[in-house]
């Protein structure tokens, strides 16, 4: 299986931390690599922004469980920023507001087609919560 972009991108990253002696920096670009491999070799392997999204989320929902100013919740806090450097752009609220005006106006008739059109659009730019409470007040 030959490498993807992303897993050539990380595969620099962690040799140019290495050569920096960036010891932090490495081991969030080391984790992710692991989850990159677990993933290849899992029976249903998924696209690797989905895996770096998900490794994101697991982050900062971890971030609870530690108080600010300690050194675990800042130790997560400069993995986040990492992990950041991989995934898209984020993406305003206004802007799925209007990606979710674009898509009523197209003839989405609920909000589980709303959904399903919109999450392909917001995969790893905006929290899905969020976004399914703006289609929700959109058909309310």
């Amino acid at each position: 299986m030959s490498a993807t972009p992303m897993m050539d991108q990380v595969n620099n990253d962690i040799k140019d931390a290495m050569r920096a002696k960036d010891a932090m920096k490495l081991e969030a670009l080391r984790m992710l690599k692991a989850e990159f491999i677990k993933n290849n070799t899992a029976a249903k392997p998924t696209d690797e922004l989905s895996i770096t999204v998900s490794h994101a989320k697991r982050l900062t929902d971890s971030l609870e469980m530690y108080k600010s100013g300690t050194e675990a919740h800042d130790k997560l806090l400069k993995e986040i920023e990492v992990i950041k450097v991989y995934l898209p752009k984020a993406m305003t609220e206004a802007e799925v507001v209007a990606l979710i005006n674009d898509f009523k106006a197209k003839g989405a008739k609920d909000m589980g087609a709303m959904m399903k059109e919109l999450q392909p659009q917001i995969k790893g730019k905006f929290d899905g919560k969020r976004a399914s409470e703006l289609v929700k007040a959109a058909f309310a």
